[in-house]
Protein backbone atom coordinates (compact mmCIF):
# COMPACT_ATOMS: atom_id res chain seq x y z
CA UNK A 1 0.00 0.00 0.00
CA UNK A 2 1.27 3.46 -0.85
CA UNK A 3 0.40 6.98 0.23
CA UNK A 4 1.25 9.37 3.01
CA UNK A 5 -1.34 7.79 5.35
CA UNK A 6 -0.63 4.13 4.52
CA UNK A 7 0.19 3.40 8.17
CA UNK A 8 -3.16 4.73 9.44
CA UNK A 9 -6.25 2.59 10.08
CA UNK A 10 -9.64 4.30 10.07
CA UNK A 11 -12.91 2.74 11.26
CA UNK A 12 -15.71 4.59 9.47
CA UNK A 13 -19.19 4.26 10.98
CA UNK A 14 -21.00 7.19 9.34
CA UNK A 15 -23.50 7.22 6.51
CA UNK A 16 -24.44 9.43 3.56
CA UNK A 17 -21.88 12.14 2.82
CA UNK A 18 -20.44 14.33 5.59
CA UNK A 19 -18.63 11.50 7.38
CA UNK A 20 -17.95 9.22 4.41
CA UNK A 21 -16.41 12.00 2.32
CA UNK A 22 -13.90 12.52 5.13
CA UNK A 23 -13.16 8.81 4.93
CA UNK A 24 -12.72 9.10 1.17
CA UNK A 25 -10.17 11.90 1.60
CA UNK A 26 -8.17 9.87 4.12
CA UNK A 27 -8.38 6.72 2.01
CA UNK A 28 -7.20 8.62 -1.05
CA UNK A 29 -3.83 9.04 0.64
CA UNK A 30 -3.49 5.42 1.58
CA UNK A 31 -5.27 5.09 4.93
CA UNK A 32 -6.88 1.69 5.48
CA UNK A 33 -10.54 2.67 5.80
CA UNK A 34 -12.78 -0.07 7.20
CA UNK A 35 -16.35 1.03 6.60
CA UNK A 36 -18.99 -0.48 8.89
CA UNK A 37 -22.41 -0.78 7.23
CA UNK A 38 -25.82 -2.00 8.29
CA UNK A 39 -26.07 -5.72 7.40
CA UNK A 40 -29.47 -5.35 5.78
CA UNK A 41 -29.08 -2.53 3.29
CA UNK A 42 -25.75 -0.80 3.85
CA UNK A 43 -25.07 2.90 3.58
CA UNK A 44 -27.99 4.80 1.95
CA UNK A 45 -25.41 6.32 -0.40
CA UNK A 46 -25.54 3.02 -2.27
CA UNK A 47 -28.93 4.19 -3.55
CA UNK A 48 -28.34 7.95 -3.91
CA UNK A 49 -27.88 9.83 -7.14
CA UNK A 50 -30.13 10.58 -10.07
CA UNK A 51 -28.81 8.06 -12.58
CA UNK A 52 -28.76 4.37 -11.63
CA UNK A 53 -27.54 2.12 -14.44
CA UNK A 54 -27.85 -1.54 -13.44
CA UNK A 55 -29.94 -0.22 -10.54
CA UNK A 56 -26.82 1.06 -8.81
CA UNK A 57 -25.66 4.47 -7.66
CA UNK A 58 -22.90 6.20 -9.61
CA UNK A 59 -22.09 8.24 -6.49
CA UNK A 60 -21.22 5.23 -4.34
CA UNK A 61 -18.17 4.10 -6.37
CA UNK A 62 -16.63 7.54 -5.77
CA UNK A 63 -17.41 8.26 -2.11
CA UNK A 64 -16.64 4.67 -1.05
CA UNK A 65 -13.50 4.24 -3.15
CA UNK A 66 -10.45 2.76 -1.43
CA UNK A 67 -12.63 1.51 1.45
CA UNK A 68 -13.24 -1.96 2.82
CA UNK A 69 -16.92 -2.76 3.37
CA UNK A 70 -17.73 -4.70 6.53
CA UNK A 71 -21.26 -5.31 7.81
CA UNK A 72 -21.94 -4.62 11.48
CA UNK A 73 -25.16 -3.92 13.35
CA UNK A 74 -24.17 -1.10 15.68
CA UNK A 75 -27.55 -1.20 17.47
CA UNK A 76 -26.95 -4.54 19.16
CA UNK A 77 -24.48 -5.42 21.89
CA UNK A 78 -22.54 -7.93 19.81
CA UNK A 79 -22.03 -5.35 17.04
CA UNK A 80 -20.88 -2.77 19.55
CA UNK A 81 -18.41 -5.27 20.95
CA UNK A 82 -16.98 -5.77 17.45
CA UNK A 83 -16.43 -2.02 17.22
CA UNK A 84 -14.53 -2.07 20.52
CA UNK A 85 -12.31 -4.84 19.22
CA UNK A 86 -11.64 -2.98 15.99
CA UNK A 87 -10.91 0.27 17.83
CA UNK A 88 -8.25 -1.40 19.97
CA UNK A 89 -5.90 -1.50 16.99
CA UNK A 90 -7.12 1.54 15.03
CA UNK A 91 -5.92 5.10 14.73
CA UNK A 92 -9.21 6.84 13.92
CA UNK A 93 -12.90 6.22 14.48
CA UNK A 94 -15.02 8.37 12.16
CA UNK A 95 -18.75 8.98 12.75
CA UNK A 96 -21.48 11.41 11.77
CA UNK A 97 -24.41 10.36 13.95
CA UNK A 98 -26.45 12.82 16.00
CA UNK A 99 -24.61 13.73 19.24
CA UNK A 100 -25.25 11.20 21.98
CA UNK A 101 -25.75 8.24 19.65
CA UNK A 102 -22.34 6.67 20.25
CA UNK A 103 -22.80 7.24 23.98
CA UNK A 104 -26.13 5.36 23.95
CA UNK A 105 -24.34 2.45 22.30
CA UNK A 106 -21.62 2.41 24.93
CA UNK A 107 -19.12 3.74 22.40
CA UNK A 108 -18.54 7.25 23.74
CA UNK A 109 -15.18 8.94 23.96
CA UNK A 110 -14.50 7.93 27.57
CA UNK A 111 -14.98 4.24 26.82
CA UNK A 112 -13.18 4.24 23.49
CA UNK A 113 -10.17 6.20 24.74
CA UNK A 114 -9.89 3.82 27.70
CA UNK A 115 -9.60 0.95 25.19
CA UNK A 116 -7.10 2.83 23.00
CA UNK A 117 -5.62 6.05 24.42
CA UNK A 118 -4.06 6.84 21.03
CA UNK A 119 -7.42 6.78 19.24
CA UNK A 120 -8.68 9.88 17.45
CA UNK A 121 -12.48 10.19 17.41
CA UNK A 122 -13.69 12.27 14.45
CA UNK A 123 -17.27 13.52 14.82
CA UNK A 124 -19.08 15.30 11.98
CA UNK A 125 -22.51 16.78 12.74
CA UNK A 126 -24.75 19.65 11.75
CA UNK A 127 -24.19 21.80 14.85
CA UNK A 128 -21.26 20.25 16.71
CA UNK A 129 -21.11 18.22 19.91
CA UNK A 130 -21.99 21.07 22.31
CA UNK A 131 -24.31 24.06 22.47
CA UNK A 132 -28.12 24.35 22.54
CA UNK A 133 -28.58 23.20 18.93
CA UNK A 134 -26.36 20.11 19.21
CA UNK A 135 -29.25 17.63 19.64
CA UNK A 136 -31.04 18.84 16.50
CA UNK A 137 -31.05 16.88 13.26
CA UNK A 138 -28.64 18.65 10.93
CA UNK A 139 -28.32 18.23 7.18
CA UNK A 140 -25.90 19.99 4.88
CA UNK A 141 -28.49 22.39 3.48
CA UNK A 142 -29.37 23.63 6.97
CA UNK A 143 -25.70 24.15 7.82
CA UNK A 144 -25.21 26.07 4.58
CA UNK A 145 -28.04 28.41 5.57
CA UNK A 146 -26.82 28.95 9.13
CA UNK A 147 -23.20 29.33 8.02
CA UNK A 148 -24.15 32.17 5.69
CA UNK A 149 -23.44 30.89 2.20
CA UNK A 150 -27.08 30.37 1.21
CA UNK A 151 -27.99 34.00 1.86
CA UNK A 152 -25.32 35.34 -0.48
CA UNK A 153 -25.82 32.76 -3.25
CA UNK A 154 -28.09 33.48 -6.19
CA UNK A 155 -29.56 36.41 -8.07
CA UNK A 156 -30.42 39.58 -6.13
CA UNK A 157 -34.08 39.57 -7.17
CA UNK A 158 -34.69 35.93 -6.24
CA UNK A 159 -34.72 33.85 -3.04
CA UNK A 160 -31.42 32.34 -1.83
CA UNK A 161 -30.13 29.55 -4.04
CA UNK A 162 -27.81 26.61 -3.59
CA UNK A 163 -24.85 25.25 -5.44
CA UNK A 164 -25.35 22.11 -7.50
CA UNK A 165 -23.32 19.99 -5.07
CA UNK A 166 -23.57 19.10 -1.38
CA UNK A 167 -21.30 21.95 -0.37
CA UNK A 168 -21.95 22.00 3.39
CA UNK A 169 -21.41 18.27 3.85
CA UNK A 170 -18.25 18.32 1.75
CA UNK A 171 -16.78 21.29 3.59
CA UNK A 172 -17.46 19.72 7.00
CA UNK A 173 -15.83 16.51 5.78
CA UNK A 174 -12.82 18.39 4.45
CA UNK A 175 -12.35 20.22 7.75
CA UNK A 176 -12.79 16.91 9.56
CA UNK A 177 -9.98 15.40 7.47
CA UNK A 178 -7.84 18.48 8.17
CA UNK A 179 -8.55 18.12 11.89
CA UNK A 180 -7.70 14.42 11.73
CA UNK A 181 -4.28 15.19 10.28
CA UNK A 182 -3.67 17.84 12.94
CA UNK A 183 -4.66 15.38 15.68
CA UNK A 184 -2.40 12.69 14.22
CA UNK A 185 0.49 15.17 14.23
CA UNK A 186 -0.22 16.19 17.83
CA UNK A 187 -0.30 12.53 18.84
CA UNK A 188 3.32 12.23 17.75
CA UNK A 189 4.21 14.65 20.55
CA UNK A 190 1.75 13.63 23.25
CA UNK A 191 1.14 9.95 22.55
CA UNK A 192 -2.57 10.49 23.05
CA UNK A 193 -5.55 10.89 20.77
CA UNK A 194 -8.35 13.44 21.00
CA UNK A 195 -11.78 14.34 19.64
CA UNK A 196 -12.14 16.20 16.33
CA UNK A 197 -15.49 18.04 16.36
CA UNK A 198 -16.47 19.24 12.85
CA UNK A 199 -19.82 21.04 12.51
CA UNK A 200 -21.32 21.67 9.09
CA UNK A 201 -22.38 25.24 9.85
CA UNK A 202 -18.93 26.10 11.24
CA UNK A 203 -17.17 24.67 8.19
CA UNK A 204 -19.33 26.90 5.99
CA UNK A 205 -18.87 29.88 8.30
CA UNK A 206 -15.09 29.42 8.10
CA UNK A 207 -15.28 30.13 4.36
CA UNK A 208 -17.21 33.38 4.64
CA UNK A 209 -14.24 35.73 4.22
CA UNK A 210 -14.79 39.18 5.82
CA UNK A 211 -18.59 38.91 6.04
CA UNK A 212 -18.71 39.25 9.85
CA UNK A 213 -16.44 42.29 10.35
CA UNK A 214 -18.05 43.99 7.35
CA UNK A 215 -21.32 43.97 9.28
CA UNK A 216 -19.96 44.49 12.79
CA UNK A 217 -17.55 47.31 11.93
CA UNK A 218 -18.86 48.90 8.75
CA UNK A 219 -22.56 48.06 8.95
CA UNK A 220 -22.41 46.47 5.49
CA UNK A 221 -24.45 43.33 4.84
CA UNK A 222 -23.40 41.22 1.89
CA UNK A 223 -26.25 40.47 -0.47
CA UNK A 224 -26.79 38.16 -3.44
CA UNK A 225 -25.05 39.49 -6.53
CA UNK A 226 -25.47 36.67 -9.03
CA UNK A 227 -22.48 36.00 -11.24
CA UNK A 228 -20.41 39.01 -10.16
CA UNK A 229 -18.63 40.29 -7.09
CA UNK A 230 -19.61 43.92 -6.45
CA UNK A 231 -16.89 46.43 -7.34
CA UNK A 232 -14.63 43.76 -8.86
CA UNK A 233 -14.59 44.36 -12.59
CA UNK A 234 -14.33 43.04 -15.12
CA UNK A 235 -14.89 39.54 -13.81
CA UNK A 236 -17.88 37.78 -15.27
CA UNK A 237 -19.15 35.22 -17.75
CA UNK A 238 -19.48 36.81 -21.18
CA UNK A 239 -21.44 35.57 -24.21
CA UNK A 240 -19.77 34.35 -27.40
CA UNK A 241 -20.80 34.06 -31.04
CA UNK A 242 -21.42 30.31 -30.76
CA UNK A 243 -23.83 30.54 -27.83
CA UNK A 244 -21.44 29.57 -25.07
CA UNK A 245 -20.02 31.71 -22.28
CA UNK A 246 -16.44 32.52 -21.44
CA UNK A 247 -15.23 33.64 -18.04
CA UNK A 248 -12.90 36.63 -18.16
CA UNK A 249 -11.16 37.93 -15.03
CA UNK A 250 -9.29 41.14 -15.82
CA UNK A 251 -9.86 43.16 -12.67
CA UNK A 252 -6.21 44.18 -12.14
CA UNK A 253 -5.02 47.34 -13.88
CA UNK A 254 -2.27 45.64 -15.89
CA UNK A 255 -4.51 42.75 -16.89
CA UNK A 256 -7.29 45.12 -17.88
CA UNK A 257 -4.90 46.94 -20.19
CA UNK A 258 -4.09 43.64 -21.88
CA UNK A 259 -7.78 42.91 -22.29
CA UNK A 260 -8.30 46.31 -23.90
CA UNK A 261 -5.56 45.50 -26.42
CA UNK A 262 -7.26 42.23 -27.31
CA UNK A 263 -10.53 44.10 -27.74
CA UNK A 264 -8.76 46.63 -30.00
CA UNK A 265 -9.95 49.39 -27.67
CA UNK A 266 -6.74 50.46 -25.88
CA UNK A 267 -8.29 53.82 -25.04
CA UNK A 268 -10.54 52.16 -22.45
CA UNK A 269 -7.51 51.50 -20.26
CA UNK A 270 -6.96 55.24 -19.78
CA UNK A 271 -10.62 56.25 -19.72
CA UNK A 272 -11.24 57.78 -16.25
CA UNK A 273 -14.28 55.50 -15.86
CA UNK A 274 -12.16 52.35 -16.16
CA UNK A 275 -8.54 53.27 -15.47
CA UNK A 276 -8.43 52.08 -11.85
CA UNK A 277 -9.83 49.23 -9.82
CA UNK A 278 -12.14 51.60 -7.96
CA UNK A 279 -13.43 53.34 -11.06
CA UNK A 280 -14.09 50.07 -12.85
CA UNK A 281 -16.03 48.87 -9.83
CA UNK A 282 -18.12 52.03 -9.85
CA UNK A 283 -18.97 51.48 -13.53
CA UNK A 284 -19.17 47.69 -13.38
CA UNK A 285 -22.47 47.23 -15.24
CA UNK A 286 -21.62 49.45 -18.18
CA UNK A 287 -18.15 47.90 -18.48
CA UNK A 288 -19.68 44.42 -18.56
CA UNK A 289 -22.04 45.60 -21.31
CA UNK A 290 -19.09 46.89 -23.36
CA UNK A 291 -17.21 43.61 -23.03
CA UNK A 292 -20.33 41.57 -23.78
CA UNK A 293 -21.01 43.56 -26.96
CA UNK A 294 -17.51 42.66 -28.13
CA UNK A 295 -17.37 39.04 -26.90
CA UNK A 296 -20.62 38.00 -28.54
CA UNK A 297 -19.05 38.71 -31.92
CA UNK A 298 -16.22 36.25 -31.23
CA UNK A 299 -16.27 32.44 -31.55
CA UNK A 300 -15.35 31.00 -28.17
CA UNK A 301 -12.22 29.10 -29.27
CA UNK A 302 -10.80 32.10 -31.11
CA UNK A 303 -11.67 34.37 -28.19
CA UNK A 304 -10.01 32.12 -25.62
CA UNK A 305 -6.90 31.71 -27.78
CA UNK A 306 -6.50 35.48 -28.04
CA UNK A 307 -7.02 36.01 -24.31
CA UNK A 308 -4.55 33.27 -23.35
CA UNK A 309 -1.97 34.66 -25.77
CA UNK A 310 -2.33 38.10 -24.18
CA UNK A 311 -2.05 36.78 -20.62
CA UNK A 312 -5.66 37.52 -19.66
CA UNK A 313 -7.14 34.93 -17.26
CA UNK A 314 -10.05 33.30 -19.08
CA UNK A 315 -11.70 29.95 -19.46
CA UNK A 316 -14.76 28.05 -20.52
CA UNK A 317 -17.61 27.02 -18.23
CA UNK A 318 -17.00 23.27 -18.16
CA UNK A 319 -19.51 20.46 -18.07
CA UNK A 320 -18.55 16.85 -17.38
CA UNK A 321 -18.28 16.30 -21.14
CA UNK A 322 -15.81 19.18 -21.41
CA UNK A 323 -13.71 17.86 -18.54
CA UNK A 324 -13.42 14.43 -20.11
CA UNK A 325 -12.20 15.97 -23.38
CA UNK A 326 -9.79 18.56 -21.97
CA UNK A 327 -6.08 17.98 -22.77
CA UNK A 328 -4.80 19.69 -19.61
CA UNK A 329 -7.01 17.56 -17.37
CA UNK A 330 -5.82 14.50 -19.28
CA UNK A 331 -2.15 15.47 -19.04
CA UNK A 332 -2.36 15.89 -15.28
CA UNK A 333 -4.49 12.78 -14.88
CA UNK A 334 -7.01 14.79 -12.89
CA UNK A 335 -9.59 12.23 -14.00
CA UNK A 336 -8.83 8.54 -13.63
CA UNK A 337 -10.68 5.49 -14.93
CA UNK A 338 -11.24 2.85 -12.30
CA UNK A 339 -12.31 -0.75 -13.04
CA UNK A 340 -15.84 -1.59 -11.88
CA UNK A 341 -17.55 -4.99 -12.18
CA UNK A 342 -20.74 -3.53 -13.70
CA UNK A 343 -19.75 -0.19 -15.21
CA UNK A 344 -16.44 -1.18 -16.77
CA UNK A 345 -13.88 1.65 -16.73
CA UNK A 346 -15.55 4.24 -14.52
CA UNK A 347 -14.20 7.83 -14.77
CA UNK A 348 -13.93 9.80 -11.56
CA UNK A 349 -11.92 12.68 -10.12
CA UNK A 350 -8.40 11.80 -9.04
CA UNK A 351 -6.80 12.45 -5.66
CA UNK A 352 -6.11 16.08 -4.72
CA UNK A 353 -3.79 17.70 -3.80
CA UNK A 354 -0.65 16.23 -5.38
CA UNK A 355 2.17 15.08 -3.14
CA UNK A 356 5.53 14.61 -4.86
CA UNK A 357 6.93 11.87 -2.62
CA UNK A 358 3.83 10.17 -1.17
CA UNK A 359 1.03 10.57 -3.71
CA UNK A 360 -2.38 9.14 -3.11
CA UNK A 361 -4.22 6.89 -5.54
CA UNK A 362 -7.65 5.53 -6.35
CA UNK A 363 -6.94 1.85 -5.75
CA UNK A 364 -10.48 0.53 -6.23
CA UNK A 365 -14.05 1.78 -6.57
CA UNK A 366 -16.70 1.52 -3.85
CA UNK A 367 -16.98 -2.14 -2.77
CA UNK A 368 -19.93 -4.50 -2.56
CA UNK A 369 -21.75 -4.69 0.77
CA UNK A 370 -19.76 -6.86 3.20
CA UNK A 371 -17.11 -7.60 0.60
CA UNK A 372 -14.34 -7.52 3.20
CA UNK A 373 -16.07 -9.29 6.09
CA UNK A 374 -13.83 -12.33 5.97
CA UNK A 375 -10.65 -10.28 5.64
CA UNK A 376 -11.46 -7.98 8.57
CA UNK A 377 -13.29 -10.32 10.92
CA UNK A 378 -11.28 -13.40 10.02
CA UNK A 379 -7.76 -12.11 9.48
CA UNK A 380 -7.77 -8.93 11.59
CA UNK A 381 -9.92 -10.01 14.55
CA UNK A 382 -9.22 -13.73 14.26
CA UNK A 383 -12.86 -14.88 14.25
CA UNK A 384 -13.27 -18.40 12.98
CA UNK A 385 -15.52 -19.28 10.06
CA UNK A 386 -17.99 -20.80 12.53
CA UNK A 387 -18.03 -17.64 14.65
CA UNK A 388 -18.60 -15.50 11.57
CA UNK A 389 -21.43 -17.74 10.41
CA UNK A 390 -23.12 -17.46 13.81
CA UNK A 391 -22.85 -13.66 13.73
CA UNK A 392 -24.42 -13.64 10.26
CA UNK A 393 -27.30 -15.84 11.43
CA UNK A 394 -28.02 -13.46 14.31
CA UNK A 395 -27.94 -10.41 12.02
CA UNK A 396 -24.87 -8.92 13.69
CA UNK A 397 -22.81 -8.91 10.49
Amino acid sequence: MTGALSDIRVIETGTLLAGPFCGQLLGDFGAEVIKLEDPGKGDPMRQWGREKPHGQSLWWPVVARNKKSVTCNLRVAEGQDLVRRLVADADVLLENFRPGTLERWGLGWDELSAINPRLILVRVTGYGQTGPYAPRAGFGSIGEAMGGIRYVTGEPDRPPSRSGISLGDSLAATYAAYGTLAALHARERTGRGQVVDSAIYEAVLAMMESLLPEWAVAGYQRERTGAVLPNVAPSNAYPTADGTEVLIAANQDTVFRRLCEVMATPELATDPRYATHGSRGAHQAELDDLISDWSRTQPSEKLLAALHEAGVPAGGVYTAKDMLADPHIAAREAIVRVPHPDFGELPMQNVAPRLSADPGAVRWAGPALGQHNDEVYGTLLGLSETERAQLRERGVI
